[in-house]
């Protein structure tokens, strides 16, 4: 049975997502349908559910995140967005600061922030299972890697 929209009424101008029927509804994608063309980072899989790429959003990225055992980033930022985590499956530890010497570890059902601009590096704590973030930023996935650091200058990575 369809949906009664004779009575549906917005406030605001929301025409700008509106459908090709002209209404203004929830907008769903089907799992295994995410889109694929998003920022990336090496040795991260990040496929998007809402996005500017494949939704009407305008101002919002969200999607999920995927890591094998082992992984770490390269550095990187995410520009002038602001940046939530939630950590679905796994282990991870994302190194910030001044020569990234500071950490911060996360286990299944933990939430992060990280703010605009901020360097970092994301990482599986785990060798043997994979990890899964479900991550969303504003305005849109944006990714800008920057010049590596080694291994052996990320403190505890090594002897984890």
């Amino acid at each position: 049975m369809e949906p009664d929209f004779s009575k549906y009424a917005l406030e605001g101008d929301n025409s700008m997502y509106a459908d090709e029927s002209g209404l203004v509804v929830p907008f769903v994608t089907r799992g295994g349908l995410e889109g694929g063309a998003t920022g990336q980072s090496a040795g991260a899989t990040r496929v998007s559910g809402v996005s500017v790429q494949h939704t009407p959003a305008t101002r919002l990225w969200f999607g999920k995140v995927s890591n094998e055992p082992g992984y770490r980033s390269v550095t990187h930022h995410h520009g002038e967005a602001e940046t939530g985590g939630y950590v679905l499956s796994g282990r991870a530890r994302i190194y910030f600061g001044e020569k990234f010497e500071d950490y911060v570890d996360m286990a299944e059902g933990d939430w992060v922030f990280v703010p605009p601009f901020m360097p970092h590096i994301e990482c599986n704590l785990s060798r043997s299972r994979p990890l899964t973030w479900m991550t969303t930023r504003t305005p849109e996935n944006i990714v800008v890697n920057l010049p590596d650091v080694a291994d052996a200058d990320l403190r505890n990575w090594l002897n984890r």
